[in-house]
C-alpha cells in the first residue's frame, strides 16, 4: 500500500491554538508554495514541518499523518 502526507492534522492544531495558515506564513516566512504543497498533500522538508512544530509546541503527530494514497498505483 502506497501513502500520503495528510495535514488535516495541522488545521486541527491550528484551531485549538487559535492560529492560522496566514500566521504561520508571515511568523515562519514559510512560501506560499509551500502552504500549497500542503494543501495539496505533497511532501515537505522536514525542516519547515520541525518550524511549525516548535511554533505550535505541538508533536509532529499534531501536523501530518500518512494515509493511504487512493490515486497512486498499488503494486
Amino acid at each position: 500500500m502506497k501513502l500520503k502526507p495528510s495535514y488535516k492534522p495541522m488545521e486541527i492544531t491550528l484551531i485549538k491554538r487559535d492560529k492560522t495558515r496566514k500566521d504561520i506564513r508571515e511568523d515562519l516566512s514559510i512560501s506560499p508554495s509551500t502552504l500549497a504543497k500542503m494543501s495539496s498533500g505533497k511532501y515537505v522538508a522536514l525542516e519547515v514541518i520541525q518550524k511549525i512544530c516548535e511554533y505550535l509546541e505541538c508533536k509532529i503527530e499534531e501536523v501530518v499523518e500518512f494515509v493511504p494514497d487512493t490515486e497512486g498505483n498499488d503494486k
